[in-house]
């Protein structure tokens, strides 16, 4: 019997991709091997891999404009690549800090320009409990580029709106975030995710990159870190994680079955509507730290009166068939992550079990 899987990546899969790869993986569409099996240059992969793409493309209205790319690795190394790309010794770049990663984002910046903090959002406690204003934002009109993180996995918040950055390119990280709603692409010179929340599995980073702003690019680093490569081969000038896109591919086209992206965006309101419901019904007992405008859909976050109880909590929920509801072991407490492949019907179970406990144990 499966669980109920709330973990912040890498994250539980809905399941009929998960069945669809089990029922092809010792023969793959009648070839006689497993689709991990095929090169990588085959027809059978190819077709995989540029269905995956074209998938990617319809769900999210990818407007011509921009390339869309499969790297190896997963977001920490895109922290790295985008100013490898687009920064050098004698320029800045903006960085909107809401958060841990975008923290980490700008620490690897500063080994090829100077990024400058355009906004923090930290606390006198070092937590993250808000996104900025757009009145607050201090930007540099001739900025290399705005680097933002669209979702704080670590601490809850997310942005809801995205920030005006006039010409400057904008730079996202979506990675926890990616799918959970439709968005406008056109808006973003670069959109960066790790797979192992809404997409896939971990190994793999989706990059969506307009096409000026990719002309841009270095060309005096190394070929295989310059997304220009990737974009020039079809995302195939070495071996990619080709299981990995195929699971994407198999989620991807999961995502088209049910309704595509508007309905994933209505079952995902519907799900942080009811855990953020039964919060604050118990506010008492549950102690939400993010500020209501900033909460994030995706990665929920909440206290216990102490330690000992907030042990007890992921212990019996655990018990329940409910794993992954630790906090983070910078910020601690509760966090339930609420990715695609969450339902409804697993929140329900989880508010049904939080009131309960309350009533226990208040």
């Amino acid at each position: 019997m499966r669980v109920i899987n709330f973990n912040p990546g890498p994250a539980g899969l809905p399941t009929a991709p998960l069945e669809r790869a089990r029922d092809e993986l010792l023969d793959f569409q009648g070839t006689g091997m497993s689709i991990i099996e095929h090169s990588h240059r085959g027809k059978a992969y190819e077709a995989v891999h540029n269905e995956a793409i074209s998938l990617l493309k319809e769900l999210l209205s990818v407007p011509d404009t921009h390339e869309i790319l499969f790297i190896q690795g997963g977001a920490s190394q895109q922290f790295a690549q985008v100013p490898m790309n687009f920064l050098t010794k004698d320029t800045s770049a903006d960085y909107l800090v809401t958060g841990g990663w975008s923290e980490k984002a700008v620490e690897e910046a500063r080994y090829y320009g100077t990024p400058r903090i355009a906004a923090n959002t930290v606390n006198a406690d070092k937590r993250f409990t808000r996104i900025p204003t757009q009145a607050e934002l201090q930007l540099d009109p001739k900025a290399a580029y705005v680097h933002m993180t669209s979702n704080n996995t670590l601490f809850g918040t997310q942005w809801h709106t995205f920030p005006d950055v006039g010409q400057v390119p904008l730079v996202a990280d979506m990675s926890s975030d990616i799918l959970w709603k439709p968005i406008d692409v056109s808006r973003f010179a670069l959109i960066y995710a790790g797979a192992q929340k809404n997409i896939g599995p971990s190994g793999i980073v989706l990059v969506l990159v307009h096409k000026d702003f990719l002309a841009k690019g270095r060309k005096d680093i190394p070929k295989v870190f310059r997304y220009a490569t990737y974009a020039e081969n079809n995302s195939l000038y070495n071996t990619p994680p080709t299981f990995s896109i195929y699971l994407c591919r198999n989620v991807l086209a999961w995502i088209k079955d049910v309704g595509g992206v508007k309905q994933i965006e209505a079952w995902n309101r519907e799900k942080g509507e009811l855990l953020y419901a039964a919060i604050d019904r118990n506010a008492g007992f549950y102690r939400a730290p993010v500020e209501k405008a900033s909460r994030s859909y995706m990665n929920v976050v909440f206290r216990l009166r102490d330690e000992k109880l907030e042990e007890a909590f992921v212990a019996e929920g655990a018990k329940a068939g409910m794993v992954g509801m630790k906090g983070h072991r910078i910020t601690g407490g509760i966090r339930v992550s609420l990715y695609n492949a969450v339902t409804v019907d697993h929140v329900k179970t989880l508010v049904s079990f939080m009131d309960d406990f309350a009533k226990r144990n208040g």
